[in-house]
Protein backbone atom coordinates (compact mmCIF):
# COMPACT_ATOMS: atom_id res chain seq x y z
CA UNK A 1 0.00 0.00 0.00
CA UNK A 2 1.59 3.24 -1.01
CA UNK A 3 -1.08 5.95 -0.10
CA UNK A 4 -0.56 9.49 0.48
CA UNK A 5 -3.17 10.57 2.90
CA UNK A 6 -4.88 14.76 2.91
CA UNK A 7 -4.80 16.02 6.47
CA UNK A 8 -7.18 19.26 5.70
CA UNK A 9 -10.65 18.57 5.27
CA UNK A 10 -13.51 20.77 5.51
CA UNK A 11 -16.47 18.56 6.13
CA UNK A 12 -14.06 17.12 8.90
CA UNK A 13 -11.88 17.48 11.76
CA UNK A 14 -8.59 16.76 11.78
CA UNK A 15 -8.76 14.30 14.53
CA UNK A 16 -11.75 11.85 12.54
CA UNK A 17 -9.19 12.25 9.60
CA UNK A 18 -6.33 10.33 11.65
CA UNK A 19 -8.73 7.97 13.28
CA UNK A 20 -9.48 7.09 9.56
CA UNK A 21 -5.87 6.76 8.84
CA UNK A 22 -5.20 4.56 11.38
CA UNK A 23 -8.64 2.52 10.58
CA UNK A 24 -7.41 1.97 6.96
CA UNK A 25 -3.56 1.25 8.30
CA UNK A 26 -5.25 -1.66 10.46
CA UNK A 27 -7.44 -2.73 7.58
CA UNK A 28 -4.50 -3.55 5.42
CA UNK A 29 -2.41 -5.17 7.90
CA UNK A 30 -5.15 -7.68 9.14
CA UNK A 31 -5.87 -8.21 5.29
CA UNK A 32 -1.76 -8.93 4.56
CA UNK A 33 -1.79 -10.88 7.48
CA UNK A 34 -4.50 -13.36 6.99
CA UNK A 35 -2.99 -14.34 3.36
CA UNK A 36 -2.14 -17.81 2.86
CA UNK A 37 1.92 -17.72 3.89
CA UNK A 38 3.79 -19.59 0.62
CA UNK A 39 5.38 -22.83 1.79
CA UNK A 40 8.37 -22.43 4.00
CA UNK A 41 7.70 -19.11 5.62
CA UNK A 42 6.44 -18.57 9.17
CA UNK A 43 5.02 -14.54 8.88
CA UNK A 44 4.49 -12.11 7.14
CA UNK A 45 6.98 -8.94 7.67
CA UNK A 46 5.77 -5.19 6.88
CA UNK A 47 7.78 -2.68 5.82
CA UNK A 48 7.41 0.43 6.86
CA UNK A 49 7.67 3.68 5.47
CA UNK A 50 6.78 7.68 6.32
CA UNK A 51 6.70 11.39 5.63
CA UNK A 52 5.09 14.10 6.26
CA UNK A 53 4.06 16.69 3.68
CA UNK A 54 6.11 15.03 0.38
CA UNK A 55 9.24 15.17 2.22
CA UNK A 56 11.40 11.88 1.48
CA UNK A 57 10.10 8.86 3.06
CA UNK A 58 11.93 7.42 6.37
CA UNK A 59 11.95 3.97 7.03
CA UNK A 60 10.08 2.98 10.36
CA UNK A 61 9.82 0.36 12.51
CA UNK A 62 6.49 -1.06 12.48
CA UNK A 63 5.57 -0.48 15.59
CA UNK A 64 5.48 2.85 15.38
CA UNK A 65 2.90 3.48 12.71
CA UNK A 66 0.28 4.17 14.53
CA UNK A 67 2.90 7.52 16.47
CA UNK A 68 4.00 8.62 13.37
CA UNK A 69 0.08 9.41 12.50
CA UNK A 70 -0.17 10.82 16.37
CA UNK A 71 2.74 13.42 15.32
CA UNK A 72 0.85 14.96 12.22
CA UNK A 73 -1.93 15.92 14.17
CA UNK A 74 1.08 17.87 16.71
CA UNK A 75 2.50 19.17 13.56
CA UNK A 76 1.25 21.37 11.36
CA UNK A 77 1.44 18.59 8.56
CA UNK A 78 -1.06 19.50 4.98
CA UNK A 79 -0.52 15.17 4.36
CA UNK A 80 1.41 12.51 5.11
CA UNK A 81 2.37 9.41 3.03
CA UNK A 82 2.80 5.92 3.81
CA UNK A 83 4.00 2.96 2.36
CA UNK A 84 3.46 -1.02 3.25
CA UNK A 85 5.02 -3.75 2.04
CA UNK A 86 4.83 -7.27 3.02
CA UNK A 87 6.80 -9.81 2.70
CA UNK A 88 6.69 -13.60 3.52
CA UNK A 89 9.76 -14.28 6.02
CA UNK A 90 11.09 -17.36 7.68
CA UNK A 91 12.17 -17.04 11.73
CA UNK A 92 15.81 -17.26 12.51
CA UNK A 93 16.73 -19.86 14.62
CA UNK A 94 18.66 -18.43 17.72
CA UNK A 95 21.94 -20.51 18.33
CA UNK A 96 22.48 -20.87 21.94
CA UNK A 97 26.75 -20.49 22.84
CA UNK A 98 27.12 -23.12 24.84
CA UNK A 99 31.03 -22.28 25.89
CA UNK A 100 28.98 -19.37 28.64
CA UNK A 101 26.34 -22.43 29.43
CA UNK A 102 29.47 -24.65 30.41
CA UNK A 103 31.26 -22.57 32.04
CA UNK A 104 28.63 -21.43 34.58
CA UNK A 105 26.90 -24.55 34.74
CA UNK A 106 31.09 -25.79 35.99
CA UNK A 107 31.64 -22.81 38.52
CA UNK A 108 27.82 -23.97 40.01
CA UNK A 109 28.88 -27.36 40.32
CA UNK A 110 32.14 -26.35 41.97
CA UNK A 111 30.81 -23.46 44.29
CA UNK A 112 28.27 -26.83 45.23
CA UNK A 113 31.48 -29.22 45.84
CA UNK A 114 33.36 -26.42 48.25
CA UNK A 115 29.47 -25.90 50.12
CA UNK A 116 29.56 -29.69 50.80
CA UNK A 117 32.78 -29.94 51.74
CA UNK A 118 32.46 -27.57 54.24
CA UNK A 119 29.24 -29.40 55.77
CA UNK A 120 31.23 -32.83 56.44
CA UNK A 121 33.59 -31.23 58.25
Amino acid sequence: MKKTYQLDDVKKKKERVLEAIKHDVRKYIKREKNKKLPEGFDFWNIDCKFSFNDEEAKTIDFTEITKNIDEASTSDAKSIYIELLSSAKKREVKKVEETEETEESEENNNNEEKIEDTKED
